[in-house]
């Protein structure tokens, strides 16, 4: 599973993120910087510490979980 987390400063100067699961394969970093002004932009989340106003990083993590039957 491949989960995008996006850091965003809010008005206070704190960092916040937010975990999007399941990001397709071939997603480009324009890709997520339209999407990240567009948050911005359009005043879609709100924090602890107020609007997010400044794009601080993204990332994309993937994570591998195999399963053993060791009952």
């Amino acid at each position: 599973m491949k989960t995008l987390q996006m850091v965003f400063q809010n008005s206070a100067g704190k960092n916040v993120s937010i975990n999007i699961p399941y990001v397709k394969d071939g997603v480009t970093a324009e890709d997520i910087k339209n999407v990240m002004n567009l948050i911005i932009s359009k005043n879609i989340f709100e924090s602890q510490g107020g609007d997010l106003v400044r794009i601080m990083g993204a990332s994309v993590i993937s994570r591998d979980v195999t399963d053993y039957d060791v009952k």
